[in-house]
């Protein structure tokens, strides 16, 4: 199991647009064989600051989520909402076991 956490600050006049895009690619995502959590979090003290918390079943799960048209579509509307680059950071799953996802 491969955890990625994005973190993302967009500006305030498009939170609205990048929730709907952002919702969009996950519903889709979560749908991928290759993962077993997408989720889309939303900080409750600063609404511009968002997570996606991405669980792949295998180390090659994200080079194909990348190649779906939904995470295509997604970046290509995204970027000009964005305050600040997004970050990210790999994990490797502790616990529960890999088998209980």
């Amino acid at each position: 199991m491969l955890i990625l956490i994005v973190n993302l600050k967009v500006k305030p006049e498009s939170v609205d647009a990048f929730r709907a895009a952002t919702i969009e690619n996950a519903r889709n995502s979560a749908q991928e064989p290759g993962i077993a959590r997408f989720d889309f979090l939303q900080q409750s003290d600063d609404p511009t600051r968002f997570v996606l918390y991405e669980a792949y079943r295998d180390p090659d799960a994200p080079a194909r989520h990348r190649e779906t048209a939904h995470y295509k579509a997604w970046v290509a509307k995204v970027p000009d909402m964005l305050a600040e680059e997004r970050t990210r950071v790999v994990y490797s799953n502790v616990h529960p076991a890999d088998s209980g996802w």
